[in-house]
C-alpha cells in the first residue's frame, strides 16, 4: 500500500500534472466568464434587436398536463410538464463554444509566436557567442593527432 501511495505522490506532484490542474481550473473559470458574456450580454442584445429571446426558443414535442383536483381540492392526478426540444439553449451553448474556441486559437497562436521569437533570440545569441577556447587536453590531443599524421 505504501508503494502505491509513493507512486501516486510522484505522479501527482510532477510539474506537468500540477500545470494541467491549474489549466483545468482556469479553463473552468474562463468557461463561466464566456457563458456569462453570451447569456447576460450577447443574448439579451440579440433579443432586443430581434424581439425574441434565443435561449427560450423551444419546440413542444408533447404537451403538458395540468393537475386535476376533486371537489375537496385534493390532487387526483399530478401535473406533467411538457416535453420540449430546447434548441435555443443549444444555440447559446454553441455560441459559447465558438467564443471559447476563438479565444483558444488566438492564445495558442500567440504562444507559438512568442516561442518562435524566443528560439530565434537563442539562435542569434549562440551565433554571436565566440567559440570557447580549447582546453589543455584538447590542445595536446590535437598535437598528438598531427604527429601521428606526419609519421604516416
Amino acid at each position: 500500500m505504501a508503494k502505491i501511495i509513493d507512486e501516486f505522490k510522484e505522479f501527482a506532484f510532477k510539474g506537468n500534472v500540477v500545470d494541467m490542474a491549474v489549466g483545468v481550473i482556469i479553463g473552468g473559470a474562463f468557461g463561466k466568464i464566456v457563458s456569462s458574456v453570451v447569456g447576460d450580454l450577447l443574448m439579451p442584445l440579440i433579443a432586443a434587436i430581434g424581439g425574441v429571446n434565443v435561449s427560450d426558443l423551444k419546440l413542444e414535442l408533447k404537451p403538458g398536463v395540468e393537475a386535476t383536483l376533486n371537489e375537496a381540492g385534493e390532487v387526483v392526478t399530478e401535473a406533467v410538464a411538457p416535453v420540449t426540444w430546447n434548441y435555443g439553449a443549444f444555440c447559446q451553448n454553441v455560441l459559447d463554444f465558438f467564443i471559447i474556441a476563438i479565444c483558444l486559437f488566438f492564445m495558442i497562436k500567440g504562444i507559438a509566436k512568442l516561442s518562435s521569437l524566443k528560439k530565434k533570440e537563442e539562435e542569434a545569441a549562440e551565433a554571436a557567442a565566440p567559440a570557447p577556447e580549447p582546453t589543455k587536453e584538447e590542445i595536446l590531443l590535437g598535437e598528438i593527432r598531427d604527429l601521428l599524421k606526419e609519421k604516416k
